[in-house]
């Protein structure tokens, strides 16, 4: 009898548990016998293993795959703009979808497994160069101011491929590039092979692949919208400008895609009905402020933050479209902002402007600075630059440029120290130079002066003493391209009208 019992419970399937604790129908049975109620209570201690067991598993999930990061952070209700684009891929080859075209392989007429097969190229590349710099830690920054051997390699083998190219396209390679632009138009980037040196070519893929990382680490962090929520042109005058980077424009006006702005107040608008009605009663016709200097048709204004502070907001959010790292939108009250101005017949039109400190701990001279894009390479970056350190003059101060930099400032910055220092050292007559002495004529800081001087490989370090060497050939160069160039676009200190201010 009991034999037969253990046995059909064995045999029988467990009955569903409820509650907290596991139960069978052989539970239900009550039996005298020792045996019987050994042999219940070693059943219920294996279910109550093996549903605790079940439990555990059920809620750990390291087994499972982990979420992709794409599927937290994408819409996927937002599509790529490219004819024909699935979103998947990426420029990078980091990302498995892309909605903008920036990140589009289709349209820079890649495949995503080629962005992949790139990217793990640079990937490897980058680690070589990693490795190369460490070995070159150990050379003194002023004691070894020549090439290493594996720069003066590298330099060769740069040059030898820029030999490679072929020195003009032929009719085949001009008849597809013009079936490409015919079939596809501006939906697809042009081809671009023969066009330069394959190394050219291949430095412009990784700037557009780094680009486009950097814009999608924005997206990721908030501070760029998906899909097409960014302006991507403002009509600014008589110009229509293409912007670079993203600028935190109310929503309603950024999903337009495209401001009309009075280059006078700088009030953006929606339409150009609205800006036209807009230019028909707006009595600006320069920036607000005291003109402070004028020669010629160039003047600048001063502008205080505090006082208009509309004005200088709008400047802020406009500026941010051309610059990368600017953080200042709206809180401008702390800062004086010189806006450089070209005068015709209808107006004073902006060319650029520059804000700083009204109190500076670290005597920065300039927190932004900015040449609207319709004047860039026509010299007007290095005026308002010099016009800066004009001011740092007047005021009896050794200035400096609030870090970080952008890009094209970086550029701007580097040629204007360097021409500064080649004029002084060129109306220099005495023997011993002072970096000090440098300093306090030129307003630059001796940090600047230093980092200048290394790039041009003229100081060096001789007997435990850092040497300046006045390099006559550089200084020839400058002195060519200066009288080349001509005195159209310089900085007159007679023509400032201007006393430091006092306090906020």
């Amino acid at each position: 009898m009991n034999g037969s019992n253990r046995s059909a419970r064995r045999d029988a399937p467990p009955a569903p548990p409820t509650g907290n604790a596991p139960s069978s129908e052989s539970d239900l049975e009550v039996s005298s016998h020792s045996n019987d109620l050994l042999v219940s209570q070693e059943e219920d201690e294996r279910l109550a293993k093996e549903l605790s067991l079940k439990e555990a598993a059920a809620h750990d999930l390291s087994h499972r795959p982990k979420r992709r990061r794409f599927h937290e952070s994408y819409n996927f209700n937002m599509k790529c703009p490219t004819p024909g684009c699935n979103s998947l891929g990426h420029l990078t080859g980091r990302h498995e979808r892309h909605f903008s075209i920036s990140g589009c392989p289709l349209y820079h007429n890649l495949s995503a497994d080629e962005c992949k097969g790139k990217a793990s190229t640079r990937d490897k590349q980058a680690e070589e160069r990693t490795l190369s710099h460490r070995q070159d830690e150990n050379r003194h920054s002023t004691r070894s101011q020549a090439p290493s051997d594996r720069q003066l390699r590298y330099k060769e083998k740069v040059t030898e491929l820029r030999r490679k190219r072929t020195p003009s396209i032929n009719k085949e390679q001009k008849d597809k590039q013009g079936d490409h632009r015919q079939s596809l138009g501006s939906s697809r980037e042009p081809l671009l092979e023969n066009i330069t040196s394959d190394y050219d070519l291949e430095l412009f893929r990784k700037a557009q692949a780094r680009a486009s990382e950097d814009l999608e680490k924005l997206r990721l962090s908030g501070q760029v919208s998906e899909g097409n929520n960014m302006i991507k042109t403002i009509v600014f005058g008589r110009y229509e400008l293409d912007t670079w980077y993203h600028s935190p424009y109310p929503e309603e006006y950024a999903r337009l895609g495209r401001l009309y702005m009075c280059e006078f107040c700088l009030k953006y608008m929606k339409s150009q009905t609205i800006l036209r009605r807009h230019m028909a009663k707006c009595v600006w016709k320069h920036p607000p402020g005291d003109e402070i200097y004028r020669k010629g048709n160039i003047s600048v204004f001063e502008v205080d933050g505090k006082k208009n502070k509309i004005y200088c907001q709008n400047l802020c959010l406009l500026a941010k479209l051309f610059l990368d790292h600017k953080t200042l939108y709206y809180d401008v009250e702390p800062f004086l902002f010189y806006a450089m101005t070209e005068s015709d017949s209808t107006g004073c039109h902006l060319v650029g402007y520059f804000s700083k400190e009204k109190n500076s701990f670290l005597n920065y001279n300039v927190s932004c600075i900015l040449t609207m894009p319709q004047y860039m390479r026509q010299g007007y970056g290095k005026m308002l630059i010099d016009f800066s350190y004009l001011l740092s003059k007047v005021e009896e101060k050794v200035g400096s440029p609030e870090r970080p930099l952008s890009d094209l400032g970086l550029i701007s910055y580097r040629s204007y120290w360097k021409e500064v220092l080649l004029r002084y050292l060129h109306d220099f007559q005495g023997k011993e130079i002072s970096i000090k002495e440098i300093s306090q004529e030129t307003a630059v800081n001796p940090v600047d002066i230093v980092s200048t001087l290394q790039s041009l490989q003229m100081l060096k370090y001789w007997k435990g003493k850092h040497l300046v060497l006045k390099r006559q050939d550089l200084i020839d160069d400058w002195k060519a391209r200066e009288t080349k160039r001509g005195n159209s676009k310089t900085i007159e200190p007679k023509a400032l009208k201007w006393t430091p201010p006092k306090g906020t």
